[in-house]
C-alpha cells in the first residue's frame, strides 16, 4: 500500500470519528459523569471493539450480517437491550457525578463496557465492511492483511481523539461537582444518553 494511501485514509479517518455522533456523545458524558480515567478507559474498551469488526470484515464474516436480516436483527436488539439495561442501572445507582478518585467502580468494568457497547452494534460491523475495502488493492497484496492494517490505523486515530474528548469532558465534570445542584441533573443525562443510544440501535435498519 502507498504512503499517499494510508494517509488518505487516516485523514478520512480522523474525519469520521471528530464528526459529532454517539460515540463522541458517549465518551463526552463518561467524562463528564465520571472522569477524566474512566472516560478514558470507556474509550479504550470502545476502540479495542474495533479490533473485532475489523478481523470480521477482513475474513468476511461481516458480509454474514449484510446478508442474514436475522444474524443483524439478533445482534442489533442484544445491543440495544444492553444500552437500556445500563440507562436503568444509572438510575439505580444515582449520583453519578463524582471525583475520579472517589468513584470506585472497577476500570476494568468501564472498559469492558465500552467493549461490548462497540461489538454489539451491526451498524459498526457493516460500516468496516464497507469503508475499509475503499482504500484495498489487490495488487498490494494480501487483501485480509491490508484490512487489518487499516483497522490498526483506524483503532489508534480513534484513541488519540476519544481520549482527547473524555480528557476535556472530565474537566467539565470537575466543574459540575463544585455545583451539587446542577450535578444531580446528569443522572438523568447519562441515563438519558444511554436510552436514546439502545433505541437508535433498535431502529438502525441495514
Amino acid at each position: 500500500m502507498t504512503a499517499s494511501t494510508l494517509l488518505y485514509f487516516l485523514g478520512v479517518s480522523m474525519a469520521l470519528t471528530i464528526a459529532p455522533g454517539p460515540d463522541n456523545i458517549f465518551v463526552m458524558a463518561q467524562g463528564i459523569t465520571r472522569g477524566r480515567k474512566q472516560a478514558i478507559v470507556t474509550a479504550l474498551g470502545m476502540c479495542s471493539g474495533v479490533s473485532v469488526h475489523t478481523t470480521a470484515a477482513a475474513f468476511g464474516i461481516s458480509a454474514l450480517f449484510y446478508s442474514s436480516v436475522l444474524a443483524f436483527n439478533i445482534v442489533k436488539y442484544a445491543g440495544a437491550a444492553y444500552l437500556l439495561y445500563l440507562a436503568c442501572m444509572t438510575m439505580k445507582e444515582r449520583s453519578s457525578v463524582r471525583l475520579a478518585a472517589d468513584d470506585d467502580r472497577p476500570l476494568s468494568a468501564l472498559f469492558k463496557r465500552g467493549f461490548i457497547m462497540n461489538v454489539l452494534n451491526p451498524k459498526v460491523a457493516l460500516f468496516f465492511l464497507a469503508f475499509l475495502p475503499q482504500f484495498v488493492s489487490p495488487a498490494a497484496g494480501s487483501v485480509p492483511l491490508q484490512m487489518l492494517l487499516l483497522g490498526l490505523i483506524f483503532m489508534l486515530q480513534a484513541v488519540v481523539i476519544f481520549c482527547v474528548i473524555g480528557y476535556f469532558s472530565g474537566g467539565i465534570g470537575g466543574y459540575l461537582l463544585a455545583r451539587p445542584r446542577i450535578a444531580r441533573s446528569f443522572d438523568w443525562l447519562t441515563a438519558g444518553v444511554f436510552a436514546s443510544l439502545g433505541i437508535r440501535l433498535a431502529l438502525a435498519e441495514r
